[in-house]
């Protein structure tokens, strides 16, 4: 049985029950197959294990839940509708192209392109084309805070949240290629005494090579941002504190407040820039979040409608079906 059927037909809502049960369940598959999924609980992010009989893990290599180096295949499966991680990922197209957005911002992937998604930020494939072909890394938030000098590589992170793509030289490309690969391969290794430390270890190295790469990719975005005007300032701004505080605030007065602005002049910036509403921006970054949560947790809807700040479950359920046309018990069971 193909590990991506697994991931892309069940993966994630038999973890999310598994969770909520909180116990070891034998399920079957479709074909038969007989596995063991086993799950646990990090942060407040649903995060997989999952253990199949016969080994078919072939796709993704994992170090505890720290570390996880996957391919296309699993990438395609595993972001399967919007989905919220409390993981950092790295991601390089080798080849073909595709279309992803990241909180609701649309980005083209091509050949020799690298993108990277923070913890916690909303991650949704549009399409790929048939000859796409790429390679990640996935580390966890935690992993990321223990790392030896890790603070010195976390402080360049926040480029990523305006300018989350690189188009890698050459020899960039290369670097990353063969970090990949040799990481891989000790990942591999299991019976290794030290393989987790091992691995560590290279990862430290990698994150120092994208240092490398940020610092010499920066002094462009740098000048792209200083050549930006007065309006595009002000709906970044905008849209930083959106993402920031989306989750409790839903006034448009709210966020013309952190700006200084009045809400009318605020309106009229964003949707001249944007061509949204700032009250379509709010809605949009909520339902997307509220997608996620169905889509890639072990929330219950009434913890999620307390997460997204809304006066009751009843109350979310209609917002959600307004703009989607179905219920959030809906949505769960669709995906």
């Amino acid at each position: 049985m193909a590990l991506q059927w697994v991931f892309k037909k069940y993966f994630l809502k038999i973890a999310h029950k598994i969770l909520r049960l909180r116990k070891k369940s034998t399920l079957r598959g479709k074909q038969g197959a007989l596995f063991t999924a086993e799950c646990l609980l990090l942060d407040e992010t649903a995060q997989q294990i999952v253990q199949l009989n016969d080994g078919l893990v072939d796709h993704i290599d994992v170090v505890d839940n720290d570390i996880a180096l996957f391919d296309t295949e699993s990438v395609i499966s595993l972001y399967n509708g919007p989905t919220k991680l409390e993981v950092l990922t790295v991601g390089l197209c080798l080849e073909g192209t595709g279309t992803f957005n990241i909180s609701l911002r649309e980005f083209q992937l091509f050949p020799g392109l690298m993108v990277i998604a923070l913890p916690n930020q909303i991650v949704e494939q549009r399409c790929f084309s048939s000859d796409f072909k790429a390679i990640f890394f996935a580390v966890s938030k935690n992993l990321l805070e223990t790392l030896p000098k890790i603070s010195n590589v976390l402080s360049l992170f926040f480029y990523l949240k305006d300018y989350p793509c690189f188009n890698l030289t050459p020899q960039e490309q290369e670097t990353v290629k063969e970090y990949h690969a040799f990481i891989r391969k000790r990942l591999k290794n299991k019976e290794a005494l030290y393989r987790k430390e091992v691995v560590m270890g290279l990862m430290q190295g990698f994150f120092f090579e994208l240092c490398n790469i940020f610092t010499n990719h920066a002094p462009a975005n740098a000048t792209t941002m200083k050549n930006k005007s007065r309006k595009e300032y002000i709906f970044e701004r905008f849209y930083e504190s959106l993402v920031e505080s989306y989750q409790s605030e839903r006034s448009v007065k709210f966020y013309a407040d952190q700006l200084c602005l009045t809400p009318k002049h605020l309106s009229g910036v964003v949707k001249e820039v944007s061509g949204k509403t700032v009250g379509e921006w709010i809605d949009e970054l909520v339902i997307l979040e509220a997608k996620a949560l169905l889509n890639s947790s072990s929330m219950n809807i009434q913890e999620i409608a307390d997460r997204l700040n809304f006066a009751n479950q009843s109350f979310f359920g209609k917002y959600f079906k307004h703009y989607t046309g179905m219920s959030p018990k809906e949505y769960r069971k669709s995906r």
